[in-house]
């Protein structure tokens, strides 16, 4: 679950910069991406 949000955020960032919109909140979702799968990789839990 966490890795599809992750996935998810990491795509809205990406978009980001195509169309050019959001200025900070774009950054904001990257950082909460990365976040994410830092945490999940610390954890070291499976997400079934």
């Amino acid at each position: 679950m966490l890795w599809t949000i992750a996935v998810v955020l990491i795509v809205l960032w990406a978009l980001g910069f195509g169309i050019h919109v959001g200025g900070g909140l774009i950054h904001l979702l990257l950082v909460l991406a990365l976040i994410a799968i830092v945490y999940n990789l610390i954890t070291g839990r499976s997400a079934v």
